[in-house]
């Protein structure tokens, strides 16, 4: 796939990655990142290029566009729901990408992100893949999407109960979803995951 990076006149600053040979009407995954990946664009936007999907992407191609935003230095994904949603948005627009075909993933502070934006906005993405984050499981009712939760069982950073919680209400609402608990796992639980299997499953759902 093609990598390119954006940071002039955006929202946030972000990464892209994008198949060759660019079509309308393509899918469109979007992932957030940790904590530790924060910056102001320019020469730290390649920080959000390292964890997830990075890896994978940049030796297999798939039919979908992939962007990586980045949250700026001084806030966090969880304060920043409105703006991603806008984000989300334009970048649907600008790519003319299949609008029932979004999804959203995300580590740790991402994976906060992912969950409230997802509960945000339930018409907006087709599938939602938290990693070792957290977020309002007594709202768990509300998800309409198909969701991959992913923890590690040891994960020091972000305790595994907040998964584990909201795994139980997504179970006794009856919804949609698969729980990765990792034995033996801490926080880095994106390296067992972000492989051919989740962008699959991604993509399988609309």
């Amino acid at each position: 796939m093609i990598r390119k990076e954006y940071t002039e006149n955006e929202i946030f600053s972000y990464v892209e990655y994008s198949p060759e040979k660019m079509r309308e009407g393509l899918p469109i995954v979007f992932q957030l990142h940790g904590a530790g990946e924060k910056g102001n664009g320019r020469d730290e936007l390649p920080l959000v290029d390292v964890h997830g999907f990075s890896e994978f992407l940049r030796t297999n191609d798939r039919e979908c566009i992939f962007v990586m935003p980045q949250c700026p230095k001084e806030t966090f994904w969880t304060a920043r729901v409105e703006s991603i949603i806008k984000f989300i948005e334009e970048k649907i627009e600008f790519y003319k990408a299949d609008k029932t075909r979004v999804y959203l993933t995300g580590i740790s502070m991402g994976g906060y992100g992912t969950w409230l934006t997802a509960m945000a906005r339930q018409d907006l993405f087709a599938a939602i893949a938290p990693c070792c984050g957290g977020g309002m499981p007594w709202n768990a009712g509300s998800i309409t999407m198909p969701v991959w939760i992913i923890h590690g069982a040891e994960d020091k950073t972000v305790n595994v109960f907040y998964s584990d919680e909201i795994a139980e209400k997504l179970e006794a609402a009856g919804k949609e979803y698969i729980y990765t608990r990792l034995p033996g796992v801490e926080h880095n639980a994106w390296d067992y995951t972000y492989k051919a299997e989740l962008i699959d499953w991604l993509l399988s759902k609309s």
